[in-house]
């Protein structure tokens, strides 16, 4: 039995602007704020989880808190569970806010022959998805749990059989036991695991309870723990194999009429809908034809289904002949019943996820748009799928929150006064043989992809600063943006780089950003 204790990476490691010496995450236990995560630099500097945070500012002015996130964290438990339990053993099972029970009975010999090469090969595997671990390998759970968490070392295997002895000078908080139950402990001078292993139990049960005897004899193996496995949804599949080759596009086409209702039956049953469906046609001469198709939204619903896959017949060769086809359910997402309308002349919005599933069919690439808090015009928008449902609004913050003054609301990310070209860049473009004036004139000619533009109106500028937050480089940029018309009557957005004051603000080197309609 493994037990490992993992930490995930904190989600700003990758940015280098942020020092990660002392980060920790904090959320709210009734009226306090309490540590809830502590990197290893600030368990280091005396910050440990349960902290109140006043008391960790006091000590570190410079302490980078991030709000804690327990429903994320679960969630990423969860699936690092489930790539445990396809990749490393069938019983995997979660062990706490921050922990996993592998049952590794009879799989060492898959993971490098003993269990300490086994072992040294989760970590290694832990450590390529971004997290730190202790593992401890017992012949309980309970052991495990305890060697992990409150053993000295990042990696520990206990011999069979000696439980008792490896878990003898562990203090008695490592048997799981409730705060209640280890002050009580604490008031009775119980400091060891082997303070308790030597008592009695009948006076050990009147006088604790039956609960940390129960504990106890879990971790020395007298009393069994069932564990409850993380099962991993089985991939759907529906297969139809021939007993004679099929080769025409009618023949296929009179097979997916039948595979695609098994499939919706299949889908029904699970409670998902699909998202990307893969065909595989295999061929006699053992070359499969495959056909993928995506929905902008989970669905079940054959007829749609089908018409997808109708219109990719043409994409399969089959050759000499196709022995069998599957239908692959490569991702599905939970699909719910959905809501009728309260009335029946009731105006209903179009669904336009058939039209989007059928341009995708046809080649083309749908989008949506979705405003970035950022001031920077690269930064400003992302894209998004066509058809996902708008971001819900926060919480609301806590009454001694300064953000409760704001009785305007927040401001409208489209906003008109300051206009944006239909059409920007993927990467802002230099232009040569500007002529304009310093320190804040708009330009008066530039050459663009070859062809010269005089300008007959212009308006600006517009000056944007970097955001000194993300990077050191940015701290004393500038642009500034000008609206410009040439004699065409074709309009862009040009900035230039720097304020044609300071040198640090940039070298004056002149960029179109995008063009208007």
């Amino acid at each position: 039995m493994a037990e490992g204790d993992c930490h995930g990476r904190d989600c700003h490691a990758g940015d280098a602007s942020l020092p990660d010496d002392l980060l920790v995450t904090a959320h709210r236990v009734g009226s306090r704020v309490l540590i809830a995560a502590a990197s290893p630099q600030a368990h280091a500097a005396g910050v440990p989880p349960g902290m109140a945070l006043t008391t960790a500012r006091a000590l570190h002015p410079t302490l980078i808190v991030r709000d804690a996130d327990p429903q994320a964290d679960r969630a990423d438990l969860v699936r690092l569970a489930t790539l445990l339990a396809r990749r490393w053993s069938p019983t995997v099972a979660l062990d706490g806010a921050d922990g996993l029970v592998i049952d590794t009975t009879g799989v060492a010999h898959l993971h490098g022959g003993s269990e300490e090469a086994m072992a040294r090969r989760l970590i290694g595997l832990l450590a390529r998805f971004g997290f730190t671990a202790r593992v401890a390998v017992a012949d309980t759970p309970g052991a495990a749990h305890a060697l992990s968490r409150f053993g000295a070392r990042r990696l520990c295997l206990c011999p069979p059989g000696a439980q008792a002895a490896m878990l003898a000078p562990l203090p008695p908080a490592a048997l799981r036991l409730e705060p209640a139950q280890r002050d009580l402990l604490r008031t009775f001078g119980i400091a060891t695991i082997g303070q308790l292993i030597a008592m009695p139990r009948a006076p050990l049960t009147a006088r604790l309870g039956a609960t940390l005897v129960t504990r106890l004899d879990m971790a020395l193996g007298a009393v069994g723990e069932p564990i409850d496995p993380i099962v991993p949804r089985e991939a759907i599949a529906i297969v139809q194999r021939f007993s004679e080759p099929i080769g025409t596009a009618e023949a296929i086409a009179h097979w997916l009429g039948l595979l695609v209702p098994r499939l919706a039956a299949a889908l029904t049953t699970e409670g998902v809908g699909a998202r990307r469906i893969e065909l595989v046609a295999d061929r006699v001469d053992h070359i499969p034809q495959r056909i993928r198709i995506g929905l902008a939204r989970p669905s079940r619903d054959p007829a749609h289904i089908l018409r997808l896959l109708l219109r990719r017949i043409e994409d399969i060769a089959p050759g000499y002949g196709i022995d069998a086809i599957a239908l692959h359910v490569r991702a599905a997402d939970p699909l719910a019943p959905q809501p009728l309308a309260e009335r029946l002349d009731e105006a209903t919005p179009p669904d336009l996820a058939p039209l989007i599933d059928t341009l995708a069919t046809r080649g083309a690439r749908t989008w949506r748009t979705r405003p970035v808090e950022s001031d920077v015009p690269e930064r400003s928008v992302a894209a998004i799928p066509p058809l996902d449902p708008p971001a819900r609004a926060g919480a609301a913050p806590p009454i001694d929150d300064v953000a409760r003054l704001n009785r305007h609301g927040p401001l409208d990310p489209w906003t008109p006064l300051w206009p944006r070209p239909v059409r920007l860049l993927a990467r802002p473009e230099q232009v040569d043989n500007v002529l304009s004036a310093l320190p804040d004139q708009p330009p008066r000619r530039f050459t663009w992809r070859g062809v010269t533009h005089r300008v007959i109106r212009a308006d600006g500028p517009e000056r944007i600063l970097g955001e000194w937050w993300r990077r050191p480089s940015e701290r004393q940029s500038v642009r500034d943006y000008f609206r410009v018309e040439d004699e065409s009557g074709a309009r862009f957005w040009l900035y230039r780089r720097g304020d044609g004051e300071r040198d640090a603000s940039g070298d004056l080197r002149w960029f179109l950003h995008g063009v208007f309609g």
